[in-house]
């Protein structure tokens, strides 16, 4: 790929940045309040807007409901187009009511079922009033000890509420679902991994797809590998990127792991689904618990820039080559040679061509907005886990 190629696709990179990760949070221990942290959903899009302006690469902010509800949804797409932003998905809430304690659209209860798909279609209101293509379910359905239910009959029922969804989308819209191997559940979670997810998606239709979250796999996974299976299914549609040390840790994406996240834009590169035009949403889902919220962003933002850019200046032809050659050494040496390029000086130049700062974390603190937010949002209940 040409320098001029690697520059353009940088350059129609989109990042996807999540509502959530703008509020108060913190360990199951304590949540740790900041200044300045948002109220509503319309000051959660201003944080966004910021992110954008400094990096150009993030204009789209996916929603979380209920934690996001708002009265008129139409209002808060205008809100988001005003600030150069658009909505992205709506990510559903099923697992912090108290009728969710057996589970949600898998619970024994057909009163409880009835009412998380009635949320899930509700979701999918926000999403025709927003403009929003996407709708991503996860689901803390699952059990935690042998003989607490039926798990083929936990499978039917999610089968049943994933269908009941999918025929409520429009034809533009997707089904995005996500999976986890634990937590809160710890003998089955009933949407556990990859394979699951695709089962489901396959049986749904052609609008189904699989979102990989990097942090809800056991240790020692190989998440390039499940990335390089959906994309030949033509089933990946989303990253939620994060980073882990143990299990959901929601850290900044490449704090853990830089290779990993480069690995795993390997084989995206290598696929040419980098782009927008892939249908494949690339968003952030962090938890920034002792960071500043805004800044974090930025930085992540930063990182799934950087780990592009070493997969882009990857030597196709001379990886090619040295495979086809049975060259175990030089293939490695391909890949590693791109992984070891400072890639920084070329997305400075590359903001500094779009008339943006060369150092985003820079230029946003140089704005001034952290100390007007802090002085202005005084009143009023901080966003945060459940709000």
């Amino acid at each position: 790929m040409t320098q001029a190629e690697v520059l353009a696709t940088l350059r129609a990179q989109e990042i996807e940045l999540p509502s959530w990760a703008f509020g108060n949070s913190g360990t199951r221990f304590k949540v740790f309040p900041q200044a300045g942290v948002p109220r509503d959903a319309f000051e959660k899009v201003d944080d966004a807007s910021q992110v954008q302006a400094v990096t150009g690469v993030a204009p789209a902010i996916a929603l979380h409901i209920p934690w996001d509800r708002v009265d008129d949804y139409g209002k808060l797409a205008s809100h988001a187009a005003e600030r150069g932003m658009r909505i992205g998905t709506i990510n559903a809430n099923v697992f912090q009511d108290p009728d969710y304690m057996l589970g949600s659209v898998t619970n024994p209860d057909a009163a409880v079922r009835k009412k998380a798909v009635a949320h899930l279609l509700d979701c999918v209101d926000v999403m025709d009033a927003t403009g929003s293509r996407d709708l991503k379910l996860w689901f803390a359905d699952g059990t935690n000890y042998p003989g607490q239910d039926d798990i083929r009959a936990r499978q039917d029922r999610l089968a049943e509420a994933l269908r009941t969804v999918y025929d409520r989308l429009g034809t533009h819209q997707r089904l995005v679902l996500e999976y986890k191997l634990f937590e809160p559940s710890f003998y089955t979670m009933d949407v556990p991994d990859w394979g699951t997810s695709l089962l489901h998606c396959n049986a749904l239709g052609e609008r189904a797809v699989v979102c990989v979250d990097t942090g809800h796999h056991a240790p020692g996974t190989n998440i390039e590998f499940i990335v390089a299976l959906l994309i030949r299914a033509g089933k990946l549609g989303a990253f939620d990127f994060n980073s882990r040390f143990y299990a959901d840790d929601d850290l900044m994406v490449g704090a853990a792991d830089p290779f990993q996240l480069f690995r795993i834009l390997n084989e995206c590169a290598s696929a040419e689904v980098l782009t927008p035009g892939s249908g494949i949403t690339y968003m952030l889902d962090q938890c920034h618990n002792i960071e500043p919220k805004i800044p974090a962003q930025i930085r992540s933002v930063m990182n799934v820039q950087e780990a592009t850019a070493k997969a882009l200046l990857v030597d196709r032809g001379a990886l090619r080559e040295a495979q086809d050659a049975r060259d175990v050494l030089g293939a490695n040496a391909v890949l590693m040679d791109a992984y070891d390029t400072d890639v920084r000086p070329l997305l400075a130049e590359l903001r500094e061509a779009q008339g943006l700062e060369r150092d985003p974390l820079g230029a946003y603190a140089r704005s001034g907005y952290a100390e007007r937010i802090a002085a202005e949002r005084i009143g009023g209940t901080p966003a945060g886990w459940g709000a």
